[in-house]
């Protein structure tokens, strides 16, 4: 994936799958502690720590419609091929928090990319799911919440 708004579409997906009714996603883009977060947070089905353990395994997934889980490994590579670092936290009947961080200036993060159409995609393609989507740097916070567009 050339782009993190794509790695982010891939998270995405996974909520989705994991029925998840409220997805939120937070980009944090710090240049003065020369620092990028990506965070997304949903309330699905969430994980038991063995499946915890597995999913960074390109070759372990829990879809039916495909034999490898790319998504969360290629994103903990990406931040960690920029001097970042990769979390998940899971808890079963809660949901997952997914939290990448990159070091900005690094020569091999990759952009951000269309995060608009990432967001307007996932909005058009999933409207009965709570988007919430927050841009914050260090002058502004952006905050767009698809329940309240789609009233």
């Amino acid at each position: 994936m050339e782009d993190l708004s794509l790695h982010i579409l891939d998270v995405v997906e996974n909520s989705i799958e994991a029925n998840a009714s409220k997805i939120k996603i937070k980009i944090i883009e710090e240049k003065s502690k020369d620092l990028l977060v990506i965070e997304i947070k949903d309330n699905g089905r969430g994980m038991n720590k063995e499946t915890i353990n597995k999913v960074l395994d390109p070759f372990y997934t829990t879809r039916t419609t495909r034999k490898v889980g790319l998504g969360l490994s290629l994103l903990a590579q990406a931040a960690k091929e920029s001097n970042g670092d990769f979390e998940i936290n899971s808890k079963p009947g809660v949901g997952t928090e997914v939290k990448a961080s990159f070091q900005y200036s690094h020569i091999d993060r990759k952009p951000i990319g269309n995060m608009n159409d990432t967001i307007v995609t996932l909005i058009i393609s999933h409207p009965e799911i709570n988007f919430i989507y927050e841009y914050q740097d260090e002058e502004e916070n952006y905050i767009l919440d698809s329940k309240e567009i789609l009233k």
